[in-house]
């Protein structure tokens, strides 16, 4: 790497102008004739942070973090009952979309995912649904209609049936308004510990090649709001950079890649000075 040189300047906190806003999401996937994978399984997240999972081998709501662990027996219960109503319905729901498809076997499907969020500044509060069928988008919620809108023509019959129960549109309204609102900030308080915790990133520099892009990963850190930005010279630089996406670890923290491409002329031409700079948001 001849002509210049790499740098990491250090890890900043940003601690005003940004708004907290917290999350509580469900993702629901059942799937038939995937070997070795269970047929319905659920995964719950608060902040990004697993809290719950259920699969139809243990047929059990599981508490993934110590702070839900001290939740009364009877809150877990009327989980695995919901999560056991959700598996039949589930599966009922793959069936249909199978006949409706003249789909007769084969590997199928259905994901579906659902939460709602909370801004602790506004209060302001949204809600979100979404239903997916082998990898395709099928049925998204509209919080101003409170309706199902269908995302592909395929999806319109599932639109029409599943608008056209007024219990279930009604269990939509208060679940997004209400229900869901009052779990998130009951989670969130009991898990305030884990969730509002401060962990800086563990930061590289990585360049495979001369001629390949240099690479700044920034791992472990929690929360998610995390910004990387370069300079060249001591000055911002923004053109050739391309932001990855904020990745999951398995220990509940987050990941983040990002890139910049350096010319061949500066690389070969200038002797200049590339740092990265590392924010985390919290």
């Amino acid at each position: 790497m001849k002509g210049f040189m790499l740098m990491f300047m250090g890890i900043g906190h940003l601690y005003e102008a940004f708004a907290v806003t917290h999350s509580l999401t469900h993702f629901y996937t059942a799937s038939s004739e995937v070997y070795n994978f269970p047929e319905f399984m659920v995964v719950g997240m608060v902040d990004g942070v697993q809290m719950v999972h259920y699969d139809s081998n243990s047929q059990k709501a599981v508490p993934e973090q110590d702070w839900m662990k001290q939740t009364d027996a009877e809150f877990w219960e009327k989980e695995r009952e919901n999560f056991f109503y959700s598996q039949q319905s589930f599966k009922a729901e793959v069936a249909t979309l199978k006949q409706h498809f003249n789909q007769s076997g084969g590997v199928h499907i259905l994901q579906y995912m659902y939460g709602c969020s909370r801004d602790d500044e506004t209060e302001q509060t949204e809600g979100f649904g979404q239903l997916g069928y082998n990898g395709e988008n099928f049925l998204e919620y509209d919080m101003k209609t409170l309706t199902w809108k269908s995302r592909k023509q395929q999806a319109n019959f599932m639109q029409d049936e599943w608008n056209s129960d007024i219990s279930r549109l009604g269990f939509w309204k208060i679940y997004f308004s209400q229900t869901c609102i009052e779990c998130l900030k009951k989670q969130v308080d009991n898990g305030k510990r884990t969730l509002r915790r401060t962990v800086p990133p563990s930061v590289s520099l990585l360049q495979k090649t001369p001629s390949s892009p240099v690479t700044c990963h920034a791992t472990g850190f929690y929360p998610s709001g995390v910004m990387v930005s370069w300079q060249k010279d001591g000055q911002d630089h923004h053109e050739d950079v391309e932001h990855g996406e904020i990745l999951f670890n398995d220990d509940g923290t987050f990941q983040k890649s990002t890139h910049l491409t350096v010319m061949h002329e500066e690389r070969k031409n200038k002797n200049y000075q590339l740092s990265a700079v590392i924010h985390l948001v919290v």
